[in-house]
């Protein structure tokens, strides 16, 4: 069995070690699929009625992985963006089959595969695949946060010690959500405090934070399956996750990633105070 070099915690955690296996065949798959959809010229793009785009390979991949959770684990539900909820249970797989639509549909290759799975409310593996970028970000609770093309080819991955906001990079998506949310005036507040702002967008911004090349990253509206996965990899990674307004949870329809030591400031700003 692979135990990655230098983690103690990895032999605690052996309940999730298949799982996580189990995630990783299934992103491979995913990465099938969607690589060979990927700048299709007959690429079936609809309109859903939140007015974001779905393409057949959305779907064909979300199928694919309750086709093999039915199979791997038929006691466990799913949630997907796609085909919503079945099952019920303790233990439930949340999926995102392509986070980054848009970039998909448009030929940008910022988008990925995204599998969690939650335990009593808990999410304990998460695991996210971008293979139009070649890069693997993965992590089980107590196991670290890691890295690379495979579970034998992985470096694990730690946040950064950056602890003033004037020092910090930020990366978000866009304007747009902070308009429509009437948050934009303390995103550009708290914009304007940071050393450098980026939007490398959607789920790459939060796995910089995990990597330690950004210092913190903000979305103020997000799905529970936007975020499943990326909170237990950035929490492995010794970051700090909540909602915008300081919650730990994937009911608040927000998230807010950091190292940690520039949390409270960040939180402070984005509902227009200060830490004193």
């Amino acid at each position: 069995m692979f135990r990655p070099p230098g983690t103690i915690a990895w032999a605690t955690v052996q309940g999730y070690n298949d799982d996580l296996r189990l995630a990783h065949v299934m992103a491979d798959a995913a990465d099938d699929l969607t690589m060979r959809r990927f700048k299709a010229v007959d690429l079936k793009v609809d309109t859903k009625p939140d007015l974001t785009p779905v393409s057949d390979a959305d779907r064909a991949v979300e199928e694919a992985i309750r086709g093999t959770l039915r199979r791997a684990r038929p006691r466990d539900a799913v949630v997907g963006e796609e085909f919503g909820t079945t099952g019920h249970g303790a233990r439930s797989w949340i999926i995102d089959p392509i986070d980054g639509t848009k970039n998909y549909v448009r030929g940008v290759p910022v988008w990925a595969t995204l599998i969690a799975l939650m335990e009593y409310g808990r999410v304990v593996v998460g695991l996210v695949s971008a293979p139009a970028l070649g890069r693997r970000w993965w992590a089980a609770t107590d196991g670290g946060a890691w890295t690379g093309k495979s579970l034998a080819k992985a470096s694990r991955m730690r946040v950064s010690s950056v602890s003033d906001l004037g020092d910090a990079s930020f990366s978000y998506s866009s304007f747009g959500g902070w308009e429509q949310t009437g948050r934009l005036d303390t995103f550009l507040d708290l914009s304007r405090a940071c050393w450098r702002t980026r939007a490398y967008g959607d789920f790459w911004s939060h796995m910089m934070v995990a990597e330690g090349s950004v210092d913190f990253s903000a979305e103020p509206e997000l799905s529970p399956w936007d975020m499943a996965a990326l909170t237990v990899i950035v929490e492995e990674a010794g970051g700090v996750w909540t909602d915008t307004t300081g919650v730990r949870g994937l009911e608040g329809g927000s998230l807010v990633c950091s190292n940690g030591l520039l949390h409270d400031e960040i939180i402070a700003r984005l509902n227009g105070t200060r830490v004193r």
